[in-house]
């Protein structure tokens, strides 16, 4: 399979550098045979640092960086001279991504603005010369503090797409084919099922220079949700997305039975999602007259709907301007983000990049 260049998922392995020793160490100079104690205090050890860079859209550069450590700080010296800290280590990402500890499933952090930065690991602190534990009793002390040990920690980072609206079918809905028609995007279009294989991005310019963001993810087939087909893998990039553009064909057997397949996928992979804005396309209705129309509104969900046609450039104009009105309505329901802990059992997809690099779906 070829090589993809969207990885939206990284296991690496951290480690923070120790503290720096603190000197054991006495004033000697000429004429001064006994000078006080004198010895400087180690430096801390290097943080790792996670950073919010809106340069980079993916974790690729990550793939195959899987250890990251941070320098370790230097040791105190005479003259009360403190140690160099460590050098920090910055993991820089995209906005959205979010961390995980990969052992627990523990949710760390969420870098969702550029420049954000976080510490994941801490350094260790610097052990104390002797100077600090003279006393009246003790004034020549021979004795100071180690540095701290280093913090080590296996690390799962995932990408979450920030998109406005999020496309949610079923395969060869024309979803691709869709953003293609709005936005300036190039997903790869063909007449079979599963032809998206990573998420797609696209601007969608509306009127008077506004614009919003469109979200393309892989299909989803019923039972999807106990590990069928690929969608489940991507739904996390339409957590964020406040609005839901469903799209179910027109040559569908049942358009809303199809609608609620979707809606149940949904749920069972995530309840919150339910509490989005959702509206309703139904695609390829170029091979629809008004009266078919007309005779399938009745038996349609209660959401907003439009009938569209990517091809024939047919309600493309009402659907931004829906997409648009829902935007600025307040949403239903909570529109937090949900960090409920990772499912280490069914998440080992780290295992799969490292056996095949050219695996597309690795990351």
């Amino acid at each position: 399979m070829a090589e993809s260049n969207f990885v939206d998922y990284v296991k690496i392995h951290c480690r923070s550098g120790k503290g720096g020793a603190g000197s054991t160490h006495f004033h000697r100079e000429k004429y001064i045979a006994k000078g006080g104690p004198d010895g400087g205090d180690g430096g801390r050890g290097g943080h790792v640092i996670l950073r919010g860079n809106r340069n980079y859209w993916t974790l690729l550069h990550l793939r195959y960086e899987r250890h990251v450590f941070a320098g370790a700080g230097g040791s105190g010296s005479g003259n009360r001279s403190s140690g160099a800290a460590g050098a920090d280590k910055y993991i820089e990402v995209p906005v959205g991504t979010v961390a995980y500890d990969a052992n627990t499933g523990e949710f760390l952090c969420d870098i969702n603005e550029d420049g954000q930065e976080v510490i994941l690991l801490k350094g260790g602190r610097g052990g104390l010369g002797n100077w600090n534990f003279r006393t009246a009793v003790n004034q020549t002390p021979r004795f100071s503090q180690p540095g701290e040990p280093m913090e080590e920690r296996d690390i799962i980072l995932e990408l979450k797409l920030l998109a406005d609206v999020g496309l949610v079918g079923f395969p060869n809905a024309g979803k691709s084919t869709l953003l293609s028609v709005l936005s300036a995007a190039k997903p790869e279009i063909a007449d079979y099922p599963f032809t998206t294989l990573v998420p797609n991005l696209g601007i969608v310019p509306w009127r008077e220079g506004k614009s919003f963001v469109m979200a393309d993810i892989p299909g989803i087939i019923e039972g999807a949700s106990e590990g069928k087909g690929l969608g489940l893998r991507f739904l996390r990039h339409i957590e964020r997305n406040s609005l839901l553009l469903f799209m179910v064909p027109a040559d569908s057997d049942d358009i809303a039975a199809a609608y609620r397949v979707l809606l149940r996928e949904l749920e069972q992979y995530n309840p919150e999602l339910l509490d989005k804005q959702r509206v309703l396309a139904v695609s390829k209705s170029d091979m629809l007259d008004d009266e078919l129309i007309e005779g399938l509104r009745p038996s349609l969900p209660d959401i907003p709907t439009v009938f569209i046609s990517s091809l024939a450039h047919q309600g493309l104009d009402e659907l931004k301007d829906l997409l648009w009105l829902q935007l600025q309505q307040p949403s239903p329901g909570s529109t937090e983000i949900s960090h409920k802990p990772l499912d280490l059992a069914h998440e080992d997809l780290d295992m799969a990049d490292e056996s095949d690099p050219s695996d597309s779906f690795a990351g």
